[in-house]
């Protein structure tokens, strides 16, 4: 029986799609999780977020951003680094929904970037990484 979180490997242009949508936003992720591990369980004071998650809550999400989007760009363990950021991301789009701010603002805060990252998250985890990525070389089926 096939494991639903392991996808069978794209092929061809699919894989190199993937590639590049992992690099993309993995390396995008990065840098917003970066300022987040340099306070990795207050970093939510620090940025002057209105109720602030437990500070174990705020390690988590700061480590899946930044750490997740590493795993995201070269494709390594991409399901478990895709599943916590799809929790993170769905958090942040709930936290920015329930205070009322708009999908796209010029000026403030929003919520379409947790989107962007949580719609390619789910994306990643069900197609999977492709032929291009780490989990591929290590994972190959024969």
């Amino acid at each position: 029986m096939a494991n639903p979180l392991v996808p069978k490997p794209q092929t061809g242009a699919s894989s190199f799609g993937l590639l590049v949508l992992r690099l993309v936003v993995g390396i995008a992720l990065c840098f917003h999780g970066w300022p987040k591990v340099q306070h990795l369980t207050d970093w939510m004071n620090v940025f002057q977020m209105p109720n602030p998650a437990p500070a174990p809550l705020q390690a988590l999400a700061a480590l899946s951003e930044f750490a997740g989007g590493i795993a995201l760009a070269v494709g390594l363990l991409t399901p478990l680094a895709a599943l916590g950021i799809l929790c993170t991301m769905g958090y942040a789009a709930w936290f920015h929904i329930s205070k009322g701010d708009p999908f796209v603002s010029s000026s403030g805060a929003s919520y379409e970037l947790a989107l962007v990252f949580f719609s390619v998250a789910l994306c990643v985890l069900l197609c999977g990484p492709g032929k291009l990525s780490v989990d591929h070389v290590m994972f190959k089926r024969s």
